[in-house]
């Protein structure tokens, strides 16, 4: 086997998921806007004009949440979407880790105004995009609460600590990436052996 064979073999070994289980989802497909931030993350540029993301970051970034969630109280974790095909796949996450989900729009004063009925002190906030979700964003660096963010092409690191390079407007993207965090947590907890499966599947994650 030549040695770039050799290498692409070595990156499908230790992907997650079946490379043809990420293709087929289109997780490495991004945008045709680019930005300064996602420029390392990004393999190539399609015919089309495209940006191809790579799909070993978003791997290895998958993990290093996954390890960083093990190690927190997902009580105290928010989860949030405002994006329709987000919804599902953030409130199947939360059921199985016992994050908190927040759905649709988000109220100025959350996390910052103690007088609010619903004021809540997270420990950490995941985002399905960091531009569609920039107030919780915002709210959530204004406590010092770290923001961890599922980001294609177009996204900013502006308050962001982990970034997952990773197409976040695909329904089955969106349910692969918070399928794989919700197992790989678990995993990590000891709550599921090295190589269990949960329960739900991937459909299960997806937005209908």
């Amino acid at each position: 086997m030549e040695p770039e064979n050799e290498a692409q073999q070595q990156i499908t070994e230790d992907l997650l998921l079946p490379q043809e289980i990420l293709l087929s989802a289109g997780v490495h497909i991004g945008t045709r806007v680019k930005t300064k931030d996602m420029e390392p993350f990004i393999y190539k540029v399609r015919p089309d004009g495209l940006y191809v993301l790579d799909m070993e970051q978003m791997n290895e970034r998958i993990k290093v949440t996954s390890k960083f969630l093990s190690r927190m109280p997902l009580n105290k974790v928010v989860v949030a979407s405002s994006k329709r095909y987000g919804r599902n796949p953030v409130e199947k996450f939360c059921n199985v880790l016992g994050c908190k989900p927040v759905t649709g729009r988000f109220t100025s004063g959350t996390f910052t105004n103690p007088t609010y009925a619903d004021f809540f002190e997270p420990a950490a906030v995941i985002v399905t995009d960091s531009l569609a979700d920039d107030q919780i964003v915002e709210e959530a660096s204004q406590c010092g609460v770290p923001v961890i963010a599922l980001a294609s092409t177009d996204n900013s690191k502006s308050n962001v600590d982990i970034m997952i390079p990773m197409n976040n407007k695909g329904r089955r993207a969106l349910a692969i990436a918070f399928w794989l965090i919700a197992r790989e947590t678990l995993r990590e907890k000891g709550e599921l052996p090295a190589s269990g499966e949960m329960t739900l599947s991937i459909d299960d994650f997806e937005a209908n």
